[in-house]
């Protein structure tokens, strides 16, 4: 007896050093490796087709994918796999049996990503540099890892050029995007504002699709006012209008804006009281100017007040700020509303239905209205369920929540990550096609991206 229990007791002790021999030789006999097809390099729009070779039958495996943004920020996913016959994982074939996503997902381990840190959001600054995702086989039982392979994703084709806008250029801050290639080329001003700053990845990357892309900036940024300024002035906007319409290597004669958010209403009113403008994507706005007034000469727009008593609570304790635009059509509130009927751009409406940042179904749904009264038919609408309020470029990590620089707080921003993904792979292809259609694109001007 005593010796039974003196040898259960050696097994006990010895049993995680022969699992660890065990594995390690096994690994090592199976050089296990990720494969990142066709190439470990990509923009960061494009899908990249992972598989896992070199595993034992049926072998359970962990994969793992990590990256930190411009802010330090970890993203991670993961999912457990079971290699077919052969001992091998294919994520286009293999479904994921569990972990932050299931079933049969090819770039899962991309759109699944959360951040370590609650309610951030991810951030790229600096488009010059790539994207580093570190792709990671696990042993299922000890952890250990098998293999790894990075992706690097970059946001710039070869031979793109970024040049930053200054003093030279007047008023206007920002980043400007040329193609390769003698062109002309479609032009398409940028407008992402809210919080300051400015946004390079959506105009980079639509750049290397073909098209000039300025990246405007408005405040928060360089010598430009450091906060939100107490009106929104349009005739700034129609300075970088100009200059995009008069660059030599932009085709004409109209160019294109794409919006998001509080940038939306902005852009509604370009397209309405500035000329040379074919065709406006709005995402996610609102048809009413919101926040602050909005001036252009002698002309004074009155913003939407928000009715704080409107914000709620989520189950999460997280706010919810959907509902707190008041009723526009109110004789109060109509002063609000931007005359869209004045334009001659084409309009596409986007629509998350799990919007929670506001009612942009219901403000998609009176702009459509307000055109067809006038009796135009220059819209279209795209509506998304369980996408939430922040619909950007494929392969952008879903942001539910975070802080809300009008707000001042965390808040909840909807949505479901894979609806919200196939919601951002289903748009940016929309968004390209809207622009060549109706900015007169003849597919010829531009270069195909090379990396």
């Amino acid at each position: 007896m005593l010796a039974q229990l003196a040898y259960q007791e050696f097994l006990s002790k010895t049993k995680p050093l022969f699992l660890w021999l065990y594995t390690s030789m096994r690994s090592n006999s199976q050089q296990v490796r990720v494969r990142l097809l066709p190439n470990p390099r990509c923009f960061f729009d494009e899908p990249v087709h992972v598989k896992v070779d070199g595993l034992s039958p049926h072998q359970k495996v962990g994969l793992r994918s990590r990256l930190r943004d411009d802010k330090g920020i970890l993203f991670k996913s993961s999912a457990l796999y079971s290699a077919d016959s052969t001992g091998q994982v294919d994520l286009c074939l293999s479904p994921s049996l569990g972990g932050s996503y299931t079933g049969v997902e090819p770039t899962g381990l991309f759109w699944a990503m959360t951040p370590e840190t609650p309610h951030s959001k991810l951030l790229k600054n600096n488009v010059l540099s790539s994207m580093m995702v570190d792709i990671e086989a696990l042993h299922e039982d000890t952890g250990e890892i098998l293999a790894t392979e990075t992706n690097e994703r970059q946001f710039m084709a070869e031979g793109l050029r970024r040049i930053p806008l200054g003093l030279k250029n007047g008023r206007i801050r920002g980043t400007l995007f040329l193609p390769p290639g003698p062109g002309p080329f479609p032009g398409v001003l940028d407008v992402y504002i809210l919080g300051g700053g400015i946004s390079e990845v959506r105009a980079s990357l639509l750049a290397n699709k073909g098209f000039v892309v300025l990246a405007l900036a408005y405040y928060g940024f360089e010598d430009l006012p450091k906060t939100i300024p107490k009106y929104f002035d349009l005739e700034y906007f129609e300075e970088a209008i100009t200059f995009l319409r008069r660059h030599p290597q932009v085709q004409g004669p109209g160019i294109g804006i794409l919006s998001i958010s509080k940038s939306g209403d902005l852009a509604l009113s370009m397209a309405s009281f500035l000329s040379g403008i074919s065709a406006t994507v709005w995402i996610n706005g609102c048809n009413s100017n919101v926040m602050t007034p909005l001036h252009y000469k002698d002309l004074v727009i009155p913003p939407l007040i928000p009715i704080l008593e409107n914000i709620t609570l989520t189950p999460s304790g997280l706010l919810d700020v959907r509902d707190v635009l008041p009723d526009q059509t109110t004789e109060r509130n109509r002063g609000s509303v931007i005359p869209i009927e004045r334009s001659g751009s084409r309009f596409l409406f986007v629509v998350s239905e799990d919007d929670r940042n506001w009612n942009s179904c219901l403000f998609a749904q009176q702009a459509a209205a307000q055109l067809r009264h006038h009796g135009k038919e220059n819209f279209e609408v795209v509506t998304y369920p369980g996408a939430g309020h922040f619909l950007e470029v494929p392969y952008m990590p879903h942001c539910p929540s975070g802080f809300h620089s009008a707000v001042g707080k965390v808040v909840v921003f909807g949505g479901e990550a894979k609806a919200h993904h196939e919601a951002q792979l289903d748009l940016w292809r929309r968004v390209q096609e809207f622009f060549r259609t109706h900015l007169k694109d003849n597919r010829n001007t531009g270069q195909k991206a090379r990396l």
